[in-house]
């Protein structure tokens, strides 16, 4: 029998006593009623069924009630019984006759007479329940419950007395507390005043080991773990010296040598007959318990990959770092860590690989701090480091100089070989900030200033990152809704065929005008649409406007108005956006024949599935490709052999410095060289003079764009110069910068 089953048996003994209370005041409610003239008539069952008593005969309405009681009942008159039910002769063991007209007292042993009379005396001025002791004929003692009700009588006050039997009910109770004793699945555990074991139940065998043989006459000491210092004993024995209670959780030594947890409650039971005193002490196993508990915690507090904290627990250490660098008047230091090139790894090799990388990345900052400092994964491949109690500034940058390099250092991964990188940036505490969430806010601005400046470096916070990052914010807001608001447009420069002179294409770039900041330069916005995915929007509407602008020079010119179309990698990698071009081009009702994507090498260097299916889809829908600043990254011939190249654009950097026995030129010329080679055609940027141009026009290329033919125009501005290409309208009868003039030559 467990604790709950115990509880259960003793409530519903509670609640049988209850209801003989209230069957006791309802009789003496009703024998005032009747004495009162209150009530005409009682039901009360008889053995042929329902009996009614009317006024007339009210009294023997009351003694059928009594009579009918499991009660003992009586009327008494200053002191003696005039009146008593034959259940309350059957207790005293005296005959019905022989008990009205007596004393109370002679019922009652010699010392406790003084206490009954006062209660008596009580009852007199209201009702009253005791616990009594009444004896029989035989001088027997008879525990008793009495109950008193004043009553008035012919004009005098009485009492009415109703007493129950306790002798039977307190052996139920004892045989009850007997039996959860023994039963019961909580060990129990009873000593003396001196705290020596007087008693052990069958449970407290079972979880400890100990038999009562054994443990009888020991102290609970005997299952000390050590694991407890003096002070927490003291705090125990302090609470129940003063509350008579204590309950909490300890740690106990099974005898066996196992330590287990327990919930442990201990009560003092007083000796009411005594000063004596009783410590009654009922514990349960809850190791298990604990066990899981600390299964829930570690899995809620630590990253399950790398056994580091996870965000949640990381964050708690930061705010207590933050706390104790205020009371201690000293700093601390948050260093957000980024592995370069991460994703690479894992996309390359595979998440089993990646997860190996995290693993040792994880050791590898762990072992760059001392043991006080905390380092955790964020998630990804973002960790971070708090240092604290630092009294030196400098041990900050040695610690991030460290990582650095420890972090770059080759990875040896199951059977593959890797490299990476990290970029940290790093907020100090209370310089920086006073507070976890602009601390955190500063290390990441700081964090992206490193990946901005090359990687594999650490930067500090400053003002003027705080700033920059404020600025980047509202350009992301701004980005949001340029689309919706139009603010974006199209300007298109021509590209010519360096052997004709003639336009042969154009390429789309994309212009912001800003509402309030006026024309935003590409190079500032087109970085953040890339990375917070908005890029994707505005790639679908640049390729949608382009197509109608090409559809519209197409029903214009007669011919396909081929349109170049700078394509994102962001937008190349990702798998729903593979066939889209082609839907867009079906719903424009154009081929692809007026369309050429430009796309930069280091996607091709990317190898991905979704890279090659887009270049696929493109060749079914007759789009053709064009490689944009090549040149400027890790060229591959193997990569240009692979896919469907229609074009090369030979990059600024190289038209620039172009001169006659320049290395520039030597570049470009084995470019177009090996460019032809391969059946495809080269485009060159940045032709800014006329030597530029011939010197590519003498080495071969085929096609050139640059200030030297024009300027990026408006659309409107570019159909003017379309048309005059063309010939549609004579040279000058519309408003043109001069230099749109040499188009023509």
């Amino acid at each position: 029998m467990d604790c709950k089953q115990s509880d259960l048996i003793i409530a519903q003994l509670q609640d049988e006593v209850s209801t003989l209370q209230a069957q006791v005041t309802e009789l003496q409610d009703t024998l005032r009623a009747i004495s009162a003239g209150e009530i005409d008539a009682v039901l009360l069952p008889g053995a042929d069924g329902t009996e009614i008593f009317t006024r007339q005969g009210t009294e023997q309405a009351y003694r059928a009630m009594v009579e009918a009681m499991n009660e003992g009942a009586a009327i008494l008159i200053d002191g003696e019984i005039v009146y008593c039910n034959s259940y309350l002769a059957q207790m005293l063991d005296t005959p019905l006759e022989q008990v009205i007209g007596q004393s109370l007292f002679r019922f009652v042993p010699p010392e406790k007479r003084t206490s009954i009379a006062a209660m008596l005396a009580d009852g007199l001025k209201g009702s009253s329940r005791n616990e009594v002791i009444f004896c029989d004929a035989h001088g027997t003692p008879l525990p008793l419950q009495m109950s008193l009700n004043m009553l008035d009588s012919q004009d005098q006050q009485g009492l009415c007395m109703v007493v129950t039997d306790l002798s039977e009910r307190v052996l139920k109770q004892l045989q009850l507390a007997a039996s959860v004793y023994q039963s019961s699945s909580e060990a129990m555990v009873v000593t003396d005043e001196s705290n020596t074991i007087l008693s052990v139940n069958p449970a407290f065998t079972t979880i400890t080991g100990y038999s009562a043989e054994e443990a009888i006459g020991q102290t609970p000491n005997m299952l000390s773990s050590g694991r407890h210092d003096k002070s927490f004993f003291l705090a125990m024995w302090q609470a129940i010296e003063a509350t008579g209670h204590w309950a909490g959780e300890i740690w106990n030594r099974k005898k066996n040598g196992d330590i287990f947890a327990e919930w442990l409650n201990i009560n003092v039971i007083q000796d009411k007959a005594s000063s004596s005193h009783r410590h009654v002490a009922l514990f349960s196993e809850i190791t298990d318990k604990k066990k899981s508990e600390e299964v829930i915690w570690k899995h809620a507090n630590f990253d399950t990959l790398t056994q580091l904290p996870n965000r949640r627990l990381f964050s708690d250490r930061l705010e207590q770092g933050i706390k104790r660098a205020s009371r201690a008047k000293d700093s601390m230091a948050l260093l957000l860590i980024d592995l370069d090139g991460f994703k690479e790894v894992n996309d390359t090799y595979g998440h089993l690989v990646g997860d190996e990388l995290l693993i040792e990345a994880a050791k590898r900052i762990k072992s760059c701090v001392r043991e006080t400092d905390t380092v955790a994964r964020l998630g990804g491949d973002e960790f971070t480091v708090i240092l604290t109690e630092i009294t030196d500034a400098s041990h900050i940058e040695r610690v991030a100089r460290v990582l650095v390099e420890v972090l770059s250092r080759p990875y040896q991964l199951s059977k593959e070989r890797a490299n990476v990188s990290a970029s940290i940036g790093i907020s100090v505490c209370p310089g920086d900030a006073i507070d976890s969430v602009t601390l955190f806010k500063n290390a990441d601005q700081a964090m992206y200033k490193s990946k901005d400046d090359g990687k594999n470096c650490f930067s500090h916070f400053s003002k003027s990152l705080e700033e920059k990052s404020i600025k980047r914010t509202h350009l992301i807001r701004d980005l949001h809704d340029a689309v919706a608001r139009q603010e974006f447009e199209l300007y298109f420069q021509p590209i010519i065929d360096l052997k004709t002179g003639h336009l042969f294409k154009a390429e789309a770039l994309l212009r912001w005008h800003h509402p309030e900041r006026g024309m935003v330069s590409p190079m500032e916005f087109i970085p953040v649409a890339e990375e917070t995915g908005l890029i994707i929007e505005i790639g679908d509407w640049v390729f949608r406007e382009a197509l109608d602008f090409s559809r519209r020079w197409r029903e214009r010119a007669g011919y396909p108005v081929k349109i170049s179309v700078n394509v994102s990698p962001v937008q190349l990698m990702l798998k729903e956006r593979s066939g889209l071009w082609a839907e867009h081009l079906q719903q424009a009702g154009i081929t692809g024949d007026g369309v050429i994507v430009e796309i930069t090498e280091g996607v091709l260097l990317k190898d991905r599935p979704t890279v090659s299916k887009a270049l696929l889809d493109f060749r079914d829908a007759g789009i053709e490709v064009a490689i944009d600043d090549f040149g400027t990254g890790y060229s591959s011939l193997a990569y240009l052999s692979r896919f469907d190249i229609d074009y090369l654009k030979i990059d600024q950097s190289f038209t620039s410095k172009l001169a006659p026995a320049s290395t520039d030129l030597v570049m470009s010329n084995a470019i177009i060289v090996m460019a032809h080679a391969l059946g495809m055609k080269v485009i060159a940027e940045g032709i800014e003079t006329e030597e530029q141009r011939d010197l590519l026009i003498a080495a071969g290329c085929d096609y050139g764009q640059g200030y030297l033919f024009s300027r990026p125009l408006p659309a409107e501005q570019f159909e003017a110069l379309m048309a005059e290409a063309l010939g549609a309208i004579p040279v000058g009868t519309h408003l043109m910068d001069d230099e749109l003039v040499s188009v023509l030559s």
